[in-house]
C-alpha cells in the first residue's frame, strides 16, 4: 500500500518515524509538501499534480495529513482534493480547519456534552468584568483563538491585567477568549494520544518552575502515565466529536474529573515515544493502512 504523508518535510521527526514504521511494515510513503501541491478544478474532474501542472503523482491509497500551522490554508485545500478524488483521508479537512480554531472546538466539545473548562467570548470593555465572574476568577486565563503551542496564552491574575491584556489584543483585530483557570492544574496537563477510537499512549506534562504553559518544547517534562476509564473515555469521546481519527487531546486533571483543553489533529510523536518507548508511529500506519482498506473494500462492494 503507498502512504502520502503531507508534511513539508520528510527529516522532521514525527514524519521520519512514519516513513520507518510503514517501511518495517511492508509499505511504501510518499512525503508530498502541501506547497508543492497544485490542484486542478474542471467540471467533475478534479486532480492533483506535483511539482509542476504535468507531474502527476502515482496511485495513492491513503493520506496522513501532518499540516502546520503555518501553512492551514492551502494545507486543508490539498486535503480536500485528495477527499474530492476519493482516496482515504485520515483526518478530514474539515475536522482539522475545526481543531485549529479554539473557539469552534470548544462549541463542539460542548455541544456534545463533553466537560471543558467554562469559557467566555466577547469584545466590549463593558462585559470583561462579568465574563471574569462567569468563569470564577480572576485569576483567569485568556487566550487567542488561534493560538498554537503556548503561544497567545496569559494569566491574568487581576481584572486590570486581563482588561489591558485584552484591549491590546481587541485593537489589533484578534479574538480572544477568557476561560476558567483550573488552579490544580497549574502548570501541568495530560496529552492523550487517540487513534481510531482508543487512547494508545499518554503523558502528564509538567511546565519548568514559573512557566503556566506545559508545552514540552517550552522546557515541560513528560511522564508516561496510565489513564483512569473516566480520562480515557473523554479524550476519545472529544476526538470522536470533532471526527479526528488521530489526534492528541490535552486533558486538565480538575477536582471534579478530566477537562478537556485543546485539541491537536497533527500531534507530535517525539515526546510521547520517548517517555513511553512505545512505537507510536507503528501504531498510527498500521490504523492509517487497516482505515483505508475498509474504505476501499466498502467502494467495490458500492459499485
Amino acid at each position: 500500500m503507498l502512504v502520502a504523508i503531507l508534511s513539508r518535510r520528510r527529516s522532521l521527526f514525527s514524519t521520519r518515524r512514519l516513513c520507518d514504521a510503514a517501511a518495517r511494515q511492508g509499505h511504501e510513503t510518499v512525503v508530498l509538501d502541501p506547497l508543492q501541491c497544485c490542484l486542478l478544478l474542471d467540471k467533475g474532474r478534479p486532480e492533483l499534480t506535483y511539482r509542476g501542472l504535468e507531474s502527476k503523482l502515482p496511485k495513492i491509497d491513503a493520506v496522513l495529513p501532518r499540516i502546520g500551522t503555518s501553512i492551514t490554508t492551502h494545507g486543508l485545500a490539498v486535503v480536500k482534493q485528495f477527499e474530492m478524488i476519493g482516496v482515504p483521508v485520515v483526518n478530514p479537512s474539515q475536522s482539522i480547519a475545526r481543531s485549529r480554531d479554539k473557539l469552534r472546538s470548544l462549541q463542539t466539545l460542548s455541544r456534545c456534552g463533553i466537560d471543558i473548562p467554562r469559557t467566555v467570548m466577547m469584545r466590549h470593555p463593558t462585559q470583561i468584568e462579568r465574563a471574569l465572574e462567569t468563569v470564577g476568577g480572576p485569576p483567569a486565563i485568556l487566550k487567542l483563538i488561534r493560538g498554537t503551542q503556548g503561544i497567545g496564552v496569559v494569566l491574568a491574575e487581576t481584572e486590570q491585567v486581563a482588561r489591558q491584556v485584552l484591549e491590546t489584543f481587541w485593537r489589533l483585530g484578534m479574538n480572544i477568549l477568557v476561560q476558567e483557570f483550573i488552579e490544580e492544574s497549574e502548570g501541568r496537563d495530560i496529552r492523550a494520544l487517540v487513534v481510531g477510537r482508543r487512547v494508545v499512549a499518554a503523558m502528564r506534562r509538567q511546565a519548568r518552575f514559573g512557566e503556566l504553559r506545559s508545552n514540552v518544547h517550552r522546557g515541560a517534562t513528560g511522564t508516561a502515565v496510565r489513564l483512569p476509564d473516566s480520562y480515557t473515555q473523554a479524550a476519545v469521546r472529544a476526538a470522536r466529536a470533532m471526527k479526528l481519527r488521530f489526534a492528541g487531546v490535552d486533558l486538565l486533571e480538575s477536582r471534579g474529573g478530566p477537562k478537556v483543553m485543546e485539541i491537536n489533529s497533527s500531534p507530535g510523536l517525539e515526546g510521547l515515544e520517548r517517555c513511553t518507548g512505545a512505537d507510536l508511529a507503528g501504531t498510527v500506519i498500521e490504523y492509517t493502512v487497516a482505515y483505508a482498506r475498509r474504505r476501499w473494500r466498502r467502494r467495490r462492494v458500492a459499485v
